[in-house]
């Protein structure tokens, strides 16, 4: 359990440099260049998410279960998972409405995601996981929030809508081979009660 509350710590406080420590993140920059630090960062967010993959792996075979939730819940945890799909889609494509909307759809998408399997999963490993994602989420939607008040971060402005039906068309083929096998196949959890 403790590698896992280590991975998190790791794998959440990279994707959190910009907000935890900016001057030293400005530093590295304009010492080895933007390339050197997006290489940086890149190879350190694959390396920490594989331990965090391990880490899990190795805590759901320890740990007990906090709550047992109800078999509806895992119905309800589906149906949020539709929406994150389409909001991670979302995020990958020029904006349309959910985009402009939703302001930030790929943070959204990770917030959405950690709750709905918090609603579905009552195993300790599990709910530390979630809970940390989804603390990261809160986190960061509030300093990206702070950075447009500053006027650091410029939205991209609505392109057309037809990215919409793009992410909804999109997110829902992959929510449904997710659904269908790849849930399984990846994470080996049947993501619906048989």
């Amino acid at each position: 359990m403790l590698l896992l509350v280590i991975s998190l710590i790791l794998f959440l406080g990279i994707h959190l440099t910009r907000v935890i420590a900016p001057g030293w993140r400005a530093s590295v920059i304009a010492a080895k260049g933007e390339r050197a630090w997006k290489l940086g960062y890149t190879l350190a967010s694959i390396a920490t998410l594989i331990l965090v993959v391990y880490a899990f792996g190795q805590a759901r075979q320890e740990t007990g279960v906090l709550y047992t939730p109800p078999v509806w819940m895992a119905h309800l945890s589906s149906l949020l998972m539709l929406v994150a799909m389409i909001c991670l889609v979302a995020s990958l494509m020029p904006p349309g409405h959910i985009a402009t909307k939703t302001k930030h759809p790929m943070v959204l998408s990770v917030k959405i995601w950690a709750f709905a399997h918090l609603l579905a999963n009552g195993e300790t490993s599990s709910v530390i996981m979630f809970a940390a994602f989804l603390a990261w989420g809160v986190v960061l939607r509030i300093a990206l929030k702070r950075r447009e008040r500053n006027g650091e971060l410029v939205r991209k402005p609505f392109v057309s809508a037809r990215y919409d039906a793009a992410a909804v068309v999109i997110g829902t083929v992959v929510y449904l081979l997710f659904i269908w096998r790849l849930h399984v196949w990846l994470i080996g959890v049947q993501p619906l009660p048989i």
